[in-house]
């Protein structure tokens, strides 16, 4: 319930708009019972004749159930000064109001007749009704726009938070928490607890309202007949709680298996060419049934308790409208405008007494997705930029690596790395699959954080600096290029104001510029999901473009040519070595023909630094990286002798 109320006051813009609800609320309830007092005064035709004629004990009048004719005269000559002239409303309501027989509605009704003249002039009691149509009508919508508002707003503010937050988290978090989980937490979750904060309105602010004022307007009519509302009450409240308790627990399910669901389905969006080639879709299909079926059965369960809590309590409550009725008719004299009023009045009592199970339902899925989505909010980003962070403008000097050990679940990636890479060199990583290097290269830029030693650029530790500005200053080539569904352009600018000179300048150098001018549109051509409608080498040229053109002085490339031909690899090797010295240039590279020009190469195996040195040295002092060399060499003359 907490993280409800922390969600409903997450921002204070919505503070106002949350008392503009209360208010609605309040005045919904008022005008349905100005409803039900408005049919009694329309029942209420005039004096009740057997409270009129009835027996006077101790100065007030009671009903009676019979009146002789002995009766009315002795009362007829009490009322009016003569017993030959007849009776008025006035004198009839003056009397049973000094004699203590007049009803609640009675009252109301004089009340209304003195003023407005209701009894003799219909048209004036026309204007009341309507007046209280209005009125009611106007609080209803007053009430349900607000409270959509609020579903909307919370919603939107919750989301927004959420993708803000997971910004902020390093990349270990992503390893931990599936794609599905967290896209269904944003989306789904949001608005569920956007829901469960109206129904927690609804609950424990109307209801409450509406019960109280009710019953105090029912013990003003008939202390005694209201009395048997705590008869009912206990039997209506059991079977709420009971069906509540159920529901908790199977929203818990369905909101834990709704992750597994969405996973699947991402999973096979993402993985469609590798299901299709294998054949595999009864696979995959057999992965969906089972997931669907447990989603469906959870459902079921659901909609079967949830769905149950009005039809008990419609019952319940239909059996005792029944008891109250005879006992205010037979027991306790009411007149028929007191009961009618009386069982409307019941009715307003006992409908958010009702719904309660059904908005307890919703509130208790909004506690579960927000403890699921405060999950997530709740973990604290375990890379921030210190108090006084620098801002890092240039590399001056070197970027250098002491003693560099890093570990992902107890295990150790990287081992104790040594190193230092100057201004304007270009060093290679090489090495086996698994031996680390890719860790390296995310290490640099934050996106992990060393368990042991040191990073230091120009002698100063990267925590020195702020993460926003270190990233700035390094373009990224990673192995796998990301394109979004945008335009080549803004693909390559990549959220930034570059001219349109550069972009194009910075495509030529990357040789994209040869396949963009083809296409229609050419730098506007817009790019499918993931830019799957180019080519693997297409995609990878355009990531180096956009690399390019940040003119960042440090260039990070993570297999970059490994989607290329080995036409395009040559023209992206002279584009780099054109860069040779004018930029800091860290490679990793299976390919051994596109560090031919590194200024120094590292080779690691299983996280350690086995060898240091030019490509020359290395084929001297090295026998793994000789070995490695001349199979890659084999290899690469293989696929040029064949093309």
């Amino acid at each position: 319930m907490k993280l409800l109320l922390k969600a409903a006051i997450l921002n204070r813009k919505h503070w106002f708009l949350l008392l503009i609800t209360v208010v609605s609320m309040f005045l919904l309830t008022l005008g349905s019972q100005m409803e039900m007092l408005s049919l009694g005064i329309i029942a209420k035709t005039g004096p009740d004749f057997f409270t009129l004629f009835g027996k006077e004990k101790e100065g007030k009048l009671e009903m009676v159930s019979s009146v002789n004719l002995s009766d009315v005269q002795q009362r007829w000559g009490e009322i009016t000064s003569s017993p030959e002239a007849p009776l008025t409303v006035s004198e009839v309501n003056h009397y049973l109001d000094t004699h203590g027989g007049t009803g609640f509605i009675q009252r109301v009704a004089g009340f209304l007749d003195d003023h407005f003249d209701i009894h003799s002039n219909l048209v004036h009691l026309a204007f009341i009704i309507v007046f209280v149509a209005f009125f009611k009508a106007a609080s209803l919508f007053a009430h349900r726009y607000s409270t959509k508002l609020v579903a909307i707003r919370v919603s939107r503010d919750l989301r927004q938070k959420y993708f803000e937050h997971i910004q902020s988290l390093p990349l270990s978090f992503y390893h931990e928490y599936e794609i599905g989980s967290l896209s269904a937490r944003v989306t789904g979750d949001a608005i569920v607890i956007a829901q469960a904060i109206n129904s927690m309105l609804l609950n424990y602010i109307q209801a409450p309202f509406a019960i109280l004022s009710t019953l105090m307007a029912c013990f003003y009519i008939s202390w005694k007949l209201s009395l048997v509302i705590f008869v009912g009450f206990p039997v209506i409240v059991v079977p709420i709680v009971w069906i509540a308790k159920k529901i908790k627990k199977i929203s818990k399910q369905m909101q834990k298996n709704q992750e597994g669901f969405t996973t699947v389905l991402i999973d096979f969006l993402s993985g469609i060419l590798t299901v299709k080639i294998f054949a595999m879709e009864d696979f995959s299909l057999k992965k969906y049934k089972d997931e669907n079926n447990k989603m469906a059965r959870l459902e079921e369960r659901s909609a079967r308790y949830g769905l149950a809590a009005r039809p008990i309590l419609h019952s319940i409550s239909s059996l005792f409208f029944v008891a109250v009725i005879l006992s205010g008719l037979y027991f306790f004299r009411l007149g028929p405008a007191e009961l009618l009023v009386f069982c409307g009045l019941l009715y307003i009592f006992y409908e958010p007494v009702k719904k309660f199970a059904e908005e307890n339902n919703q509130i208790f899925r909004g506690i579960a997705a927000a403890e699921r989505m405060y999950e997530v909010l709740s973990i604290e980003p375990t890379i921030q930029d210190a108090p006084n962070s620098l801002e890092f403008e240039e590399l001056h000097e070197s970027i250098e690596f002491r003693n560099v050990s890093f570990s992902y679940k107890d295990e150790w990636v990287l081992k104790n790395l040594t190193f230092t890479i100057k201004k304007g060199e270009t060093v290679a990583i090489v090495g086996p699959t698994g031996a680390g290097k890719s860790t390296i290269v995310k290490l640099l830029p934050r996106l992990y954080e060393a368990q042991e030693g040191e990073i230091l650029i120009d002698h100063k530790p990267i925590q020195a600096y702020t993460q926003r500005s270190l990233r700035e200053k390094i373009a990224f080539v990673p192995q796998k290029p990301f394109l979004f569904l945008d335009t080549i352009r803004d693909n390559i600018s990549f959220g930034r104001t570059f001219p349109m000179k550069e972009i194009e300048l910075a495509a030529k150098r990357a040789h994209a510029e040869e396949f963009i001018i083809t296409l229609p549109d050419q730098y506007n051509f817009r790019l499918e999901e993931s830019g799957k409608n180019l080519s693997g080498g297409q995609q990878q040229r355009l990531a180096i473009a956009r690399a390019l053109v940040k003119k960042a002085p440090i260039l990070v490339m993570d297999e970059a040519t490994s989607s290329l031909d080995a036409v395009s690899e040559g023209k992206i090797k002279e584009a780099i070595s054109e860069l040779h010295g004018k930029l800091t240039q860290v490679i990793i590279a299976h390919r051994f023909s596109t560090i031919e020009h590194a200024d120094k190469i590292l080779y690691l195996e299983k996280g350690r630094i086995i060898a240091e040195g030019t490509k020359e040295e290395l084929l001297q002092t090295c026998p793994n990286f000789r070995h490695m060399y001349e199979m890659m060499y084999q290899s690469e003359g293989q696929l040029t002798a064949s093309t």
